[in-house]
């Protein structure tokens, strides 16, 4: 895959519904609403001509989303087969899109009633070729896998359920500035150990929200967009950990492990000139794995409370904060942010972009 994209690219505008438990409403009327909220975030003369999605079989289809939005005539257009894995990479998708010239702007989006329709928790997770050795013993669903990998990490590096708390309570912390939040409860030590034991070392709190709601993005190329953030490099990656238990060399080395370095190369950038980071915090103890395996001692992660207490709409809601953050409007805004990274997880396979400031000088793009 073709790296790095030269600063060309750029994310012009962001939108999201509200975020909630029961939304009322259909897929298609949310990814409209958040689609439209973005149009107008990027006021593009010309609009979009393509569409991109991810989804896993419970969202609004690209076609009836540009029907609803008037894109006519429609160009290029796809759904990505994916959860988590995408939000990064598909920022890919959309920058090869307009760098080759087949598109000039890109509406990106992703859309469910992930509460009140179709909920993860009760997804079946398809746990590769050793399935009859992982089933049998309740490793049904995303939880009971990575509950079993966050067990692992723990007890490889002398750690407790300590630093699964510490990030919980940093992530509460962060979000009762965030009015878009749905856990903006504060919470100490006590409420954390009192949370319910969903899987072993996991508990409730451990664990990101289901969520009803829609987040949209428009990328379009610099030149037309000169101060917006840009897409600077994006790496996808993975190898044989997490998602594949039974024959996996090593549990707890997921996709960050083997993206970081391509990542930081591709940028031409290390870990110091990361400002923010914008982590898949699907579960609490993702958190300090992507911080060493990113070398991010240091960095403010998820300011806006991430996953585990804004929502979860697979993460395109993260990257949707990289963005504010580089404009200077975040939550809990890091003073002089101009390189954020996101990440997205799906198990060892995920993806991972970094994102520059229009106005940043460090790397002259």
């Amino acid at each position: 895959m073709r790296q790095g994209f030269s600063g060309r690219v750029a994310i012009a505008g962001v939108g999201m519904t509200p975020l909630t438990r029961r939304s009322g409403r259909t897929e298609l009327d949310l990814a409209v609403a958040a689609a439209r909220a973005a149009l107008e975030d990027a006021a593009l003369d010309g609009g979009v001509d393509a569409v991109l999605s991810y989804h896993l079989n419970d969202s609004a289809p690209v076609t009836h989303v540009a029907r609803e939005l008037g894109i006519t005539p429609l160009g290029w257009h796809n759904e990505i087969h994916g959860g988590g894995t995408q939000c990064a990479s598909i920022l890919g998708d959309a920058a090869m899109l307009i760098d080759a010239g087949v598109a000039r702007s890109v509406l990106v989006y992703r859309a469910l009633n992930g509460r009140s329709g179709v909920r993860m928790n009760t997804a079946s997770l398809r746990l590769g070729t050793g399935e009859d050795f992982t089933l049998p013993y309740g490793m049904a669903g995303p939880v009971h896998a990575f509950a079993h990998v966050a067990q692992r990490y723990l007890y490889d590096r002398g750690l407790d359920e300590d630093a699964l708390a510490d990030v919980v309570i940093a992530s509460r912390r962060n979000a009762a500035a965030n009015p878009r939040a749905l856990r903006r409860d504060p919470l100490d030590r006590a409420g954390y150990t009192a949370a319910p034991m969903v899987a072993s070392p996991l508990r409730r709190a451990d664990c990101c929200q289901e969520t009803d709601g829609a987040c949209a993005l428009v990328l379009t190329s610099a030149s037309r967009a000169p101060h917006a953030p840009r897409v600077h490099a994006v790496v996808r990656g993975g190898g044989p950990g997490a998602s594949d238990p039974a024959g996996a060399p090593d549990l707890t080395r997921l996709f960050s492990a083997y993206v970081a370095g391509p990542l930081y190369d591709a940028a031409g950038m290390t870990p110091a000139d990361v400002d923010v980071a914008l982590l898949y915090d699907a579960y609490s103890f993702l958190v300090p794995c992507q911080e060493s395996d990113f070398g991010l001692a240091g960095v403010p992660v998820n300011p806006h409370g991430g996953l585990l207490s804004e929502g979860y709409v697979h993460g395109l809601n993260n990257v949707a904060e990289a963005v504010r953050q580089l404009r200077g409007d975040g939550v809990n805004q890091v003073a002089g942010a101009e390189v954020a990274l996101v990440t997205g997880f799906g198990g060892s396979y995920g993806s991972a972009a970094i994102l520059v400031s229009g106005t940043a000088r460090r790397t002259g793009s």
